[in-house]
């Protein structure tokens, strides 16, 4: 195998990895607040390094520019998706999770 393909290989599992990890968290964690922070650092980690092993993949001039301009957008909303979200859930009134919130103390 070439340095290439072990390349290709590193990005896709790692960026599996976070995309994973950005799912646990949504699943886990206990807010939208929380939810938001895990789905917009880790997704979009995530999704940055798969993208890339896709463009490294492809290697022609069309795909790869493509790909670029795919991880640059997904770089500036995913982040900006998750603050909009957030904002929307203060503007509501939604209070953060808090460690005194347990089960039986509400």
């Amino acid at each position: 195998m070439t340095p290439t393909e072990w390349a290709i290989i590193a990005l896709a599992l790692v960026g599996a990895f976070f995309g994973g990890v950005a799912a646990v968290g949504i699943v886990r964690l206990p807010d939208v607040y929380t939810r938001a922070h895990a789905a917009s650092k880790s997704d979009t980690l995530g999704a940055v390094l798969t993208i890339g092993a896709a463009a490294l993949a492809l290697q022609t001039d069309l795909s790869t520019i493509k790909a670029v301009f795919l991880l640059a957008f997904m770089f500036l909303t995913n982040p900006t998706a998750a603050h909009a979200i957030a904002r929307a859930a203060q503007d509501q009134g939604i209070e953060p999770w808090t460690a005194g919130d347990e089960e039986g103390e509400r």
